[in-house]
């Protein structure tokens, strides 16, 4: 019986499972949004939160214990400077996971988990630069590309007259 064990243990031994605890912390903290499958979402929560939680304290110790879970610097900054000031407000429940359905390949259930304080207005902004820019340079590449496509079936096609006439 497994009574009293909350630990997901994911089909893998110890090390393991706090290594990819830590690393899908880390993408969880980068991006503010992963899809992973559903029992990794659910592992990873209560992580995320304790982590959050954390960096509410904003002291030294919280910042050392913080360093020590994940190993990057970096993402303990934006921890500690973006996530955490955003759910300053909240006294839990700082994540939320959304059901997608089945995986094609192994029909393995997935979902999204984000941060339930994540700004939507930045993801908007960052989005439509980048659509515009990628429209220029798209219009932009196209008539270069026929151009250079007409000037080879004029040669092809002065190539294969010569060849009729001979």
């Amino acid at each position: 019986m497994r009574h009293r064990s909350k630990t997901v243990k994911l089909k893998r031994n110890a090390s393991h499972r706090k290594a990819l605890l830590s690393n899908l912390a880390c993408s969880l903290i980068e991006h503010g949004r992963i899809k992973t499958t559903l029992a990794k979402a659910k592992a990873l929560r209560p992580v995320a939160e304790k982590l959050v939680t954390l960096a509410k304290r904003d002291d030294l110790h919280s910042r050392r214990l913080a360093v020590a879970y994940l190993h990057q610097k970096d993402i303990v900054k934006k921890l500690f400077a973006e996530v955490a000031p955003a759910a300053a407000g909240r006294q839990g429940g700082y994540c939320r996971i959304t059901k997608l359905g089945s995986r094609m390949s192994d029909s393995a259930p997935m979902a999204f988990i984000e941060w339930v304080d994540r700004p939507a207005a930045e993801e908007e902004t960052i989005e439509e630069p980048a659509s515009e820019a990628t429209v220029e340079v798209a219009a932009e590449e196209k008539p270069a590309k026929k151009k250079a496509a007409k000037k080879k079936t004029a040669k092809k096609k002065a190539e294969s007259s010569e060849d009729a006439a001979e």
